[in-house]
């Protein structure tokens, strides 16, 4: 998890972590009164291959090693999923969705930053899927980065979670999905906020901000449209602003091809 508290408890009985072309886990920031490395202390940490080294050679050698079976594991059953909710539209019920109505093969683009952190609870069940995750540290990667995979597999459904604050950064790439008819559906958690950097001012012991700070952090004055933003950039778009609203656009997108953008009310 990003969040240090919740990172140390994870990790709070983890004797031995073993890592393949990653690094162990540290926070992003400097917290007050909290540790930067997110291990016990008597962790041992171990690393699979050496830089310059091939990391799948790595992993297939160990599968060698250990006598791993041959047959992948059998996905998970999609009733493991939570039933689709109705009425308020949340984070929750926007993850329930996609689980629900996203095809098989799709992408998924993650920069829905602090909105989506309980994504995979609601879509371990769902159809086998690429996922793409902001790695933390900077924002505006979502909207470029669901191009580049279009561009890539153009053959494949792909589906970006986006915060509103971050995609802003970039929302020129919404002209791109439309110049190349990218078969991109966008989905915009639209929170109207920072929230990342609210839950970053608390983190740091900076305490409530002020009425200069709070203007920097929020985006309802004047309120971000998204649908005409969208439609100015020529990506057809709509808005959601209930569970049952959300799933009936999402599942209409992921049935058709080319760009479309859903402006998710949370």
């Amino acid at each position: 998890p990003y969040v240090i508290d919740q990172a140390v408890r994870t990790f709070a009985e983890t004797e031995q972590v073993i890592l393949v072309g990653a690094k162990a886990p540290v926070g992003f920031f400097a917290y007050p009164g909290k540790p930067g490395s997110m291990l016990p202390k008597d962790c041992h940490v171990l690393d699979l291959y050496v830089a310059g080294e091939d990391p799948v050679a790595a992993i297939a050698a160990l599968f060698d090693a250990v006598g791993a079976g041959e047959a992948p594991p059998a996905r998970l059953a999609l009733r493991h999923s939570p039933e689709l909710p109705s009425g308020r539209l949340t984070p929750e019920a926007i993850a329930i969705a996609l689980a629900r109505h996203m095809p098989a093969d799709a992408i998924i683009c993650d920069e829905s930053v602090s909105s989506g952190r309980d994504f995979f609870r609601s879509t371990y069940g769902a159809e086998p899927h690429d996922f793409l995750q902001l790695t933390g540290g900077a924002i505006g990667i979502g909207l470029p980065l669901a191009a580049g995979a279009a561009l890539a597999c153009p053959d494949r459904k792909v589906i970006v979670l986006q915060a509103d604050g971050s995609g802003m950064y970039t929302v020129q790439a919404l002209w791109t999905h439309a110049r190349e008819k990218l078969d991109v559906v966008t989905i915009i958690f639209a929170n109207r906020r920072y929230q990342i950097l609210l839950g970053e001012l608390n983190n740091v012991g900076a305490g409530p901000p002020g009425e200069n700070a709070s203007r920097m952090l929020n985006l309802d004055d004047p309120a971000l449209d998204w649908v005409k933003l969208a439609a100015g950039m020529g990506v057809e778009a709509a808005r959601a602003e209930t569970a049952d609203g959300f799933a009936d656009l999402l599942a209409s997108a992921c049935r058709r091809k080319g760009p479309f953008l859903i402006e998710a009310m949370i």
